[in-house]
């Protein structure tokens, strides 16, 4: 047990950008609460405020003295293990595991590692920052399981929709400078946040309405003050000092009407500039002039590949025009080799009958994003992907893909966003759109705005897809239709998740 946290007031600010302000809350003993938010908003500084590690900008954070803290960091799979920070709360001695132990082992094998020690003091609020990152599906459900039998206070940072649906009731969501809190499961979030779409849909369409309205009746009071004036200098012909006196009482007539026409005019635009309906990607795909369609992509049968010695063996696979297949297997099992063989490897050693595409007829993209040119900029990069594009058809390109402003057009592949490099990777894709493309764990350490802006470009893209995930909710929403698991040293065929 342990006695409040108290949120009071606090913001979080840096010189370039303010997370957010103003957030107030207590969290009680076992709560179980999970932030979710843009990638930068501020979710892993949170964290660290609530282990007592960064102090807000403004507020205070009372963090009571019974409280103990296990604390697990977002673990990097290409980061050595020297930069991957265990910590504990206040008063606990952890032991680290040793460098030379870390850095052999997976980002999974991390995870367990950092997880196994921030729980061996017994702490009872358990902070966890992206913690299925490359997970396997075995070791996601041991992690799963383990957060539901988990008795104290838990707090996660996550973009995992199943592991939102499954261990928390409280969400906390960083957007537009605030912290709103939600207490409920996470798909009574999405109805709220599908009922809150469907109000801003409603509140535009009235606003809309009433600026036509009022446009009308500025016109409307425009002839009026016209008809006026006629009537008046016919009227008064000749006096002008009856003139200009029934003139000023007219003018201050129209000048009451102008200014309340105008002040009902600044209330609907500001109301139009707070509304903000979620931005979605509609892309369009261009073929290669070379582009066929044929019926079989990809057939492997009796394959084997490996490097000093066979990692996988006996793979039949076929592939053909529009199919959307996942590749499913724990960490090692050979799903990275299989696409390396699939993409033309030399350092594979591959057996049996194949027929693959071309390379460049096949596009690859990975969640590190490695076939950007990071010293290139947005612009370069697709001039590069499309050299025969006018300026004007490569800005509309990007605009689809929601780079809009000169200076995200114009920006440095090195300065982008992870959700940046993804929506320009597949912006690079629908450019010149490949026969195949291979998607290796692109969801890893996207915020679920950018996950499904992925998902809106998935769901359009034409052609076949190898998709290797261990996310399932995002395999069902961009409609894989089968699934193929390895184990064993073999590739077998599995049903369809429920």
């Amino acid at each position: 047990m342990h006695k409040p946290i108290q949120l009071n007031n606090i913001s979080l600010s840096f010189p370039h950008k303010t997370c957010f302000v103003g957030f107030s809350t207590q969290v009680h003993y076992g709560e179980r609460i999970g932030i979710m938010g843009i990638n930068g908003s501020g979710k892993s500084s949170l964290l660290k405020m609530l282990q007592g590690n960064l102090e807000p900008s403004e507020g205070s954070l009372a963090i009571p003295q019974d409280m103990r803290t296990g604390h697990v960091p977002q673990v990097i799979q290409t980061h050595t293990a020297s930069s991957i920070p265990i910590s504990s709360g206040p008063g606990n001695a952890l032991g680290n595991p040793s460098i030379e132990q870390l850095d052999s082992l997976s980002g999974g094998q991390r995870f367990h590692e950092a997880l196994t020690t921030a729980l061996a003091a017994d702490p009872n609020v358990l902070l966890l920052d992206e913690p299925t990152n490359h997970l396997d599906r075995s070791n996601r459900t041991s992690l799963m399981r383990m957060l539901r039998a988990y008795r104290g206070t838990l707090m996660i940072v996550s973009h995992d929709v199943e592991l939102l649906r499954c261990c928390v009731d409280t969400l906390w969501h960083i957007h537009q400078e605030q912290v709103h809190a939600f207490s409920g499961s996470y798909d009574d979030y999405l109805r709220e946040m599908e009922s809150e779409h469907h109000a801003i849909i409603q509140e535009l369409r009235r606003l809309d309405a009433q600026k036509k309205e009022l446009h009308k009746k500025r016109m409307k009071q425009q002839q009026q003050a016209a008809k006026r004036k006629a009537y008046g200098e016919k009227k008064y012909d000749g006096d002008k000092l009856a003139l200009r006196s029934a003139q000023g009482r007219g003018q201050a007539t129209s000048n009451k009407n102008n200014k309340r026409t105008s002040d009902e005019k600044k209330s609907i635009l500001k109301k139009l500039s707070q509304i903000r309906l979620p931005e979605t990607i509609k892309p369009k795909f261009f073929f290669p002039s070379d582009h066929k369609t044929t019926k079989t992509l990809v057939s492997i049968s009796e394959g084997s590949i490996g490097y000093d010695k066979p990692l996988l063996s006996s793979i039949t696979l076929s592939l053909s025009g529009r199919c959307r297949i996942a590749v499913t297997g724990d960490n090692g099992s050979g799903k990275s080799t299989l696409i390396k063989a699939i993409l033309g490897d030399t350092q594979v050693a591959k057996s049996g009958n194949w027929h693959v595409p071309h390379p460049q007829q096949i596009g690859y993209l990975d969640q590190h994003y490695n076939t950007l040119n990071v010293g290139k900029t947005v612009m370069e990069t697709i001039q590069t992907c499309a050299p025969n594009w006018q300026l004007g058809h490569i800005r509309q390109h990007l605009n689809d893909f929601l780079f809009r402003k000169n200076e995200e057009v114009h920006a440095l592949i090195s300065t982008l966003s992870g959700g940046e490099k993804a929506r320009l990777s597949l912006a690079c894709i629908a450019a010149g759109t490949p026969r195949l493309l291979i998607l290796d764990e692109i969801t890893n350490n996207l915020d679920l705005t950018t996950r499904n802006h992925v998902i809106q470009i998935l769901r359009e893209y034409p052609n076949a897809l190898i998709v290797i995930s261990h996310d399932e909710d995002f395999l069902k929403q961009i409609n894989i239709s089968r699934f193929y698991h390895m184990k064993e040293k073999r590739l077998f065929l599995t049903p369809l998740p429920i």
